[in-house]
């Protein structure tokens, strides 16, 4: 595509991406505390965020630039099985409501910062919070390149960037210099006050789209109509705009496993223990759910494209969403669609790398290099990690294949699920000996990255880790359908942590750093936040 026919989109974006960038750099003064050289004040912004900035905090960082790309994508190319994104961000927050409140609960009281901290402390062992550390940086790093994902798709519909070399790939470097310097310097006050802004601009495209689109193409019945055809005409088992007997196992299983995974990343975690008292998590639990909402309107925008005769920019079907602004939208507004979606890029990838920076100074850092670390001596650690983390992001993006990074990031929905009986589960019980739990992490991720290594996706020609549909057949059943490689993997982890624990018990191991049980749990009984959670039983 020419640069020149799309001047108009091309100068809303840019001054849509300023403004919005001009804001994180004033993030650092808003709610300004006396000092930010703290992780609790750069990584968590004081813990004082309430119900509204983290209702637009948490959207933001979960309902991201690529799902606004992807999930449409996915439908434009597979149909009804794309839609397994609506389900599992409508169960996941009644599964995750008691845990996450404990969750802050645990963490207020004692200080904790990341996840593994929580491991740390509740079965004292710092093997076990380390390999929660490093299984958490490495789930999310592909996630903050896939952001960049959304941005490269809207620049290669202006016509800029996508035809390879430096010259071609530096709007999408200096996006995220920008990105790196007012995360350096506002810490998560930036992608909080930006995210205002950012979901603003996508309920407003969405609802337009939803109406708009729709009467231009002749209506719903026409899409669907369309979209029809389009299946039936293709050769392949498990697309069409029903789910099939083939895809309906990998449907329910992708859907719980991916409920299940979303709030073990870093970066969930993060956007919880920013919020300044549980009432403000209760209300985020029981109002987030309008997000799903959202979600469904987005993904029925593949099937507008197939109606719309939209055909992807070369192979890649994550520019099919914003051709189709380009298509269907006056130019105006269509740069205030794609400012949208790379602005919709900027608050995920800023709290994924503040996560994943967290992650490595409390626990590898301070764990390893320095246990005397200071406050200071922490946030400036956090820091210049947070820079690095982005660095290899933007490589990430620019030398392996867009489609890998996909793959690698259905990956790491597998790759976190792992953390979940030692994170989780951990803590409402500490039944669990910490032998076991690592005897599971290790079982569980061998056996995950086992199937999907066996996993081929003929449509990319990838023949190993092709996605995460992983077929019955290969197990020796006479059938068609698919599972979710996730879930088989947590079963193994949770069935090898059982029984490690079983086994551990019976040979009487140590249990803690000093041969004892761990019991770090004492509630400050002066706090009304946690007053009613017995943060001290075994159960």
């Amino acid at each position: 595509m020419n640069p020149g026919e799309h001047v108009t989109e091309i100068v809303i974006f840019t001054v849509l991406f300023l403004v919005v960038s001009g804001m994180g750099f004033v993030a650092s003064r808003w709610r300004r505390p006396q000092d930010l050289a703290s992780l609790h004040e750069w990584g968590l912004g004081g813990r004082n965020f309430g119900s509204w900035i983290t209702w637009f905090l948490i959207g933001g960082d979960l309902y991201t630039a690529y799902t606004f790309v992807a999930v449409p994508a996915l439908l434009f190319g597979a149909g009804a099985m794309g839609f397994f994104a609506v389900p599992y961000t409508v169960v996941v927050y009644p599964l995750v409501f008691l845990i996450l409140i404990r969750l802050w609960s645990v963490s207020h009281v004692h200080g904790l910062v990341t996840p593994a901290d929580f491991v740390r402390l509740r079965f004292g062992s710092p093997t076990l919070a380390l390999l929660v550390a490093v299984t958490g940086i490495v789930a999310t790093m592909p996630y903050i390149a896939l952001q960049l994902v959304g941005i490269e798709a809207v620049l290669k519909t202006m016509g800029i960037g996508g035809s390879g070399g430096f010259l071609s790939d530096l709007p999408l470097i200096i996006a995220f210099i920008i990105l790196a310097a007012y995360t350096y310097q506002s810490g998560l006050r930036a992608p909080a006050l930006i995210a205002f802004v950012k979901d603003i601009l996508i309920y407003l495209v969405i609802i337009v789209a939803i109406v708009y689109i729709p009467a231009r193409l002749g209506g719903w019945e026409v899409i669907f109509g369309k979209a029809q055809e389009k299946f039936a005409a293709t050769p392949a088992p498990g697309d069409g705009i029903l789910l099939n007997a083939n895809n309906q196992l990998q449907y329910v299983t992708l859907a719980l496993g991916s409920a299940l995974a979303l709030f073990l990343y870093p970066h969930s975690v993060t956007g919880v223990l920013a919020s300044k008292n549980r009432g403000v998590i209760k209300r985020n639990m029981s109002a987030l759910p309008a997000y799903s909402l959202l979600l469904g309107l987005i993904a029925l925008l593949g099937y507008m494209a197939i109606a719309a005769g939209v055909k992807p920019i070369g192979t890649d079907n994550n520019t099919v969403v914003p051709v189709l602004f380009d298509r269907m939208f006056p130019d105006w507004f269509t740069g205030i669609a794609f400012a949208a979606v790379g602005i919709g890029a900027l608050v995920p990838a800023a709290i994924m790398s503040i996560a994943a920076a967290n992650l490595f100074t409390r626990n590898i850092y301070k764990e390893y290099v320095n246990k005397q670390a200071t406050d200071a001596q922490e946030a400036k650690v956090s820091k210049l990690t947070s820079l690095v983390v982005k660095v290899g992001a933007v490589l990430f993006i620019l030398v392996i294949d867009p489609q890998f990074s996909i793959d690698l990031q259905l990956i790491g929905g597998v790759i976190i699920l792992q953390t979940l009986p030692s994170v989780a589960i951990g803590l409402f019980t500490r039944w669990f000996h910490k032998a076991g739990l690592i005897a599971g992490w290790i079982a569980g991720m061998g056996g995950g990255l086992l199937l999907l290594y066996n996993i081929e996706n003929p449509v990319t020609k990838h023949a190993h880790f092709g996605g995460s549909a992983f077929p019955l057949k290969d197990f020796g059943f006479d059938t068609k359908m698919t599972i979710y490689a996730g879930f088989l993997a947590l079963l193994l982890n949770l069935v090898v942590a059982i029984v490690g624990t079983i086994v551990a018990r019976a040979a009487k191991v140590a249990d803690g750093p000093d041969g004892t049980r761990p019991d770090h749990f004492t509630a400050d009984e002066g706090d009304p936040r946690v007053t009613d959670l017995d943060l001290s039983s075994s159960t």
